[in-house]
């Protein structure tokens, strides 16, 4: 990763509504724009997971104007490293790019209630993820 070009980052689950939306939110918050973040699932949902929005809003991390995005070949050759979360063999492998399979419960279909420790696991995995990229977290 060149020092002009800051490094980027793409989450990947299902129905990216939920786990994805939520690491990108907080890769997006924490890093400060020092790194390029993108989300993306195999099978977008219609909406972001309205416990996954709660769940970020009470983190202070506001959820609720994003929208799923289809995953695309273009969206993993852009990024440097690919955090899946549960798309098995839908992800495209790319050579050259780092892969990282985050297993996370999936808060799909849940309250607030569940989404809560998930959130809290990403939050610190995306923290650790920002220390190995050299990056401070905010």
């Amino acid at each position: 990763m060149s020092e002009s070009k800051p490094p980027s980052v793409l989450f990947v689950c299902v129905h990216n509504a939920g786990r994805s939306q939520m690491a990108a939110a907080f890769l997006t918050h924490l890093s400060e724009g020092r790194v390029e973040v993108r989300s993306a699932g195999s099978t977008p949902a219609d909406a972001v997971n309205p416990a996954a929005v709660q769940a970020m809003a009470e983190a202070g991390i506001d959820l609720s104007a994003q929208t799923p995005k289809v995953l695309t070949v273009e969206a993993v050759r852009a990024s440097d490293v690919v955090i899946t979360m549960g798309c098995g063999d839908t992800c495209p492998v790319l050579p050259g790019k780092r892969y990282l399979d985050w297993k996370l419960d999936d808060p799909v279909g849940q309250g607030v209630e569940a989404a809560r420790p998930i959130r809290d696991e990403i939050e610190g995995r995306v923290r650790g993820l920002l220390a190995e990229l050299g990056i401070e977290a905010a």
